[in-house]
């Protein structure tokens, strides 16, 4: 059953978070914030979609959880979106996602269904697709230099020198192997389709509890993929000597990585809340990756 979308404020307050650079959204925002606020939504907007309105309520994409929207419209692609989630599921937002890229394994929606699919919200006719987060923490000695949440991935990549880093992963404290490789990978379940895939990870359903351990381009042939369960608590020691590694965040959020510094990952303490109406993880793989039909 979908859950009520009333907010505590008596208006339901609806964030538009857009790609920059859309042309075509110049057309479709004005008309959109138009339905919406005949519809007694409150309506406030990222900086990237109030540029096409002179007196739109503008809030900075990082300040957007400040005002609890009860809905994120998300008009872009999957990077657009990693951002969003990033900006607002610490607050239980309900996120829809409209494909304006090209790929668009989370933002499945196609523009022209973007009414049908706000009237299939009015009529609280929908799904809620919960995806798990991750929460990385870069540790320098007993300092925290960093820490952030992921929809999709954290990744320790080598820096701009051509050298394999190298890593030694612990599973709640206990040593797993030492790796050599161009990175590691931490994965959701979301995120096995993203750069894990590409790297040769498995694909995870998103309702599975678990991480996934993926190395890149590792220097030992029985280095492969782990799959361990989301409860565990993964360090990742980094061994660079005088170079540095890098640390990134869905591949969006970045920072230097200095010789034996650790990167903690656990399960984040909030997930995603997807809004999702007809079809399931597995249709958007036969879509997306032209999987042959029966």
């Amino acid at each position: 059953m979908a859950p009520a979308l009333e907010s505590s404020h008596g208006k339901k307050i609806f964030a538009i978070i857009s790609k920059p650079d859309r042309p075509d959204l110049s057309d479709v925002l004005p008309q959109l914030q138009e339905w919406l606020e005949q519809r007694n939504y409150a309506v406030i907007m990222d900086e990237e979609s109030a540029i096409y309105f002179p007196a739109a309520k503008l809030v900075p994409r990082s300040q957007l959880a400040q005002h609890s929207p009860d809905i994120a419209l998300v008009l872009g692609g999957d990077g657009t979106l990693l951002s969003a989630t990033r900006a607002v599921a610490e607050v239980g937002t309900l996120i829809l996602g409209v494909n304006l890229g090209t790929l668009g394994f989370m933002t499945e929606l196609a523009l022209p269904d973007l009414y049908p699919a706000l009237e299939a919200i009015e009529k609280k006719s929908y799904i809620v697709d919960v995806r798990s987060m991750l929460r990385g923490t870069l540790l320098r000695g007993n300092e925290t230099v960093a820490s952030h949440a992921a929809l999709n991935e954290v990744v320790i990549s080598k820096g701009a020198i051509a050298r394999l880093n190298h890593f030694e992963l612990f599973v709640d404290s206990e040593f797993i192997s030492s790796y050599r490789a161009d990175a590691l990978i931490v994965a959701t379940p979301t995120g096995s389709t993203a750069y894990s895939l590409g790297a040769g990870g498995p694909i995870v359903s998103p309702d599975v509890d678990a991480l996934v351990l993926t190395p890149v381009s590792p220097h030992g042939l029985t280095h492969r993929p782990v799959v361990v369960q989301d409860t565990v608590e993964i360090s990742i020691r980094v061994n660079t000597g005088k170079e540095e590694a890098f640390l990134s965040f869905d591949g969006q959020v970045g920072m230097p990585v200095q010789d034996g510094d650790v990167v903690r990952c656990v399960k984040a303490e909030h997930s995603a809340r997807l809004l999702r109406f007809k079809k399931t993880f597995f249709e958007v793989l036969a879509t997306k990756l032209k999987w042959g039909e029966r």
